[in-house]
């Protein structure tokens, strides 16, 4: 890494005592946008901020910034285990951030142990048969509220979709991936955090013996049957990091981009006419408002300067996806138009594997629901959709909308 050799006019010092951004605060979750420009305007790339009360950290605000971060696992590690040494067991963050023996906890010889197993497993993964999994999948969710008129997007249809396509990916029983549901919420929330991550490594454990017992075409059975020979509790935590991208960050990215689909007339007014794609709003949507907002953690091994600013050592440094792909340094123009230069899956060589995987399900899910009701519209206005709180994700609570009262699909 390129040692600065000038200290810009936005610091933030190793000793910083101040206050610091509250990542967790309802006021955040309301207008995130808002303060990373503040942020911007008082530090510069880096800023101070706390995850949850007491646990400080810097977050990475500026695109080029993150990109020397990204790239440099040498001073910057995504090993936590000596932070965590000092943390509480029932810290709301923590299971956000524990270590973990997988892949986004481990560098060199290690990650690539971890990745190698869960990047085959992904990679086998049959994206036609994906296709008819989401429409097998989507077709009785639609059906199910078609004829009411209204539903909610998030609670009727982008959660148990996203369910319903694990289920069949993960080979799991529909109890034990709800299960994993509710475990993975409780976690983003950072609500019931702790009970959360140990009802997470029970049920997860206990799909990875099901699938040694009894293997199938799925992505736990490739885990527990790769050449690595992970254990038990290995494919536990492998499932454990494709669960979190898997289920809440999906489910969110449905529900992010009919928000956008809804309510901005480049996308509502030109829904049945089709001049822009359900593609154009995903990509809108990682851009401004990606539904892993604030992660990518890394713990440098010891005191840093970068931008001007000491980092301490040991102390969590988190790439904000959200604010770096807005960063004015980069951001332009149209984030429109195959530009796909956004950071909301990462990069480099801790980027995520199940990239062509999430994005495919995402999109037949909201082309399956638009195809069935193009005319609908948000139930209330835009302002009152309540935003979930967590220093992690971009979520709504619900997305109620409504249409014209349709008749029942038909599968083909």
């Amino acid at each position: 890494m390129n040692i600065d050799s000038e200290t810009p006019p936005h610091t933030t010092p190793m000793d910083f005592d101040g206050p610091r951004f509250p990542l967790y605060s309802k006021e955040f979750a309301v207008d995130p946008h808002r303060m990373y420009r503040e942020m911007r305007q008082l530090y510069g790339s880096l800023a101070p901020v706390e995850l949850a009360p007491g646990v400080p950290a810097t977050l990475v605000i500026g695109y080029h910034t993150a990109l020397r971060v990204l790239n440099d696992h040498e001073h910057f590690p995504a090993d936590p285990r000596v932070w965590q040494r000092d943390i509480s067991a029932d810290c709301p963050v923590l299971p956000m951030m524990e270590w973990r023996p997988n892949s986004l906890r481990s560098s060199g010889s290690e990650h690539i142990h971890y990745r190698t197993a869960t990047a085959a497993a992904l990679g086998r993964v049959d994206m036609h048969l994906l296709h008819a999994t989401v429409e097998q999948a989507a077709i009785p969710l639609i059906n199910s509220f078609c004829e009411d008129g209204a539903c909610d997007v998030a609670g009727q249809y982008a959660y148990p979709l996203i369910l319903s396509t694990l289920n069949t990916l993960f080979g799991c029983s529909p109890e034990i991936s709800r299960r994993a549901a509710t475990s993975m919420a409780a976690i983003f929330d950072t609500v019931d955090a702790a009970a959360g991550n140990r009802a997470l490594t029970e049920t997860l454990l206990e799909l990875a013996r099901t699938k040694r017992a009894d293997p199938g075409p799925d992505i736990t059975s490739r885990l527990v049957q790769h050449p690595v020979n992970l254990d038990d509790e290995g494919v536990m935590h492998q499932l454990a990091t494709l669960y979190a991208a898997g289920i809440e960050t999906q489910q969110n990215l449905i529900i992010n981009t009919l928000r956008l689909m809804l309510t901005d007339d480049r996308f509502a007014g030109d829904m049945l006419g089709g001049s822009l794609s359900t593609r154009d709003a995903l990509d809108e949507v990682l851009f401004n408002d990606p539904p892993l907002a604030n992660y990518c953690i890394s713990y440098p091994r010891q005191p840093i300067l970068i931008e001007g600013a000491w980092l301490p050592a040991h102390q969590p440094v988190l790439i904000s996806m959200a604010a770096c792909n807005n960063d004015p340094a980069v951001r332009t123009g149209d984030a429109l138009h195959n530009n796909r230069s956004h950071l909301a899956f990462s990069t480099g060589s801790h980027s995520c594997p199940a990239r062509t995987v999430a994005l495919l399900i995402v999109q037949d899910a909201i082309d399956q629901l638009l195809d069935a009701l193009p005319e609908m519209e948000l139930a209330v206005p835009a302002d009152r959709l309540e935003w979930r709180p967590g220093p992690f994700h971009r979520a709504l609570v619900s997305l109620p909308v409504v249409f014209p009262k349709s008749p029942p699909l038909n599968f083909r």
